[in-house]
């Protein structure tokens, strides 16, 4: 029953996400919108980031956010952009060694090192989609949502490898649905200083915590991530001097 009503919820999130998309292209598109317009980017940089819900708390695990993107301009003086991302991005979560120490485990009577050390790795190809306002040619703010596809997994406790933490293991979701909010500043010409915020919409996962008596904790959990990046825009000018010389615009 559970793995229905989540199977119905991602499936509720793809065509959501659809229609934002077609959204975006009928409103990117339904002016005169020509090559020139069009506006490329390339993008490098990195993210900070948590999973809620793993007992690890704080920003840590540093991760890529590296691709391209494209722009398509709509509205009165095209200060208004469809924005459309093609990533590979990091995330996950990192803990330091806290102590070093041998436990035992009282309901099953085994002894085990532990040291709180704690690292997870989750590598995606990511599809953000936004709009995009851009104020006095300077300052731009978004919001929108992606679709993330895992594409590689590592876990570590204790500074040993999970063994049982694969892609295909399905211990963690192959799709992270996210909503995200955008900030952009002009850096120089073409170049532009990005802050991004984005949060899982979906669990990633859900865990069952056992301590050191043998109780359960289930906790679901959350990609929480701040992205800091570089964005050079292409065909910027030329954009701005299409809409200029369009009539009615």
């Amino acid at each position: 029953m559970y793995i229905c009503v989540q199977q119905h919820m991602n499936m509720r999130l793809k065509n959501i996400t659809a229609y934002f998309i077609l959204i975006l292209l009928f409103f990117g598109f339904s002016g005169k919108v020509n090559a020139q317009i069009i506006k490329g980017e390339a993008i490098l940089g990195m993210n900070l980031s948590q999973v809620d819900g793993d007992e690890v708390y704080g920003f840590k695990k540093v991760g890529a956010n590296v691709g391209a993107g494209v722009m398509v301009p709509f509205g009165k003086r095209g200060r208004w952009d469809a924005s459309f991302e093609a990533l590979f991005t990091q995330k996950g979560s990192n803990q330091k060694q806290q102590f070093y120490d041998s436990t035992l485990i009282v309901c099953t009577g085994d002894s085990t090192i532990v040291t709180g050390q704690y690292k997870l790795v989750l590598n995606y190809v990511e599809i953000p989609v936004l709009v995009m306002f851009t104020d006095k040619e300077f300052i731009s703010f978004g919001a929108g949502f992606s679709w993330a596809r895992l594409v590689g997994v590592k876990e570590y406790e204790h500074g040993e490898l999970v063994e049982t933490t694969t892609l295909n293991s399905g211990v963690y979701n192959k799709n992270d649905f996210s909503i995200l909010a955008d900030f952009r500043i002009r850096v120089y010409k073409s170049l532009k200083f990005n802050l991004r915020y984005q949060y899982s919409l979906t669990k990633i996962r859900t865990r069952d915590f056992l301590d050191l008596n043998c109780n359960t904790n289930t906790r679901d959990q959350y990609n929480n991530v701040i992205s800091f990046r570089l964005i050079w825009v292409f065909n910027e000018a030329q954009s701005r001097k299409n809409f200029t010389n369009t009539p009615g615009q």
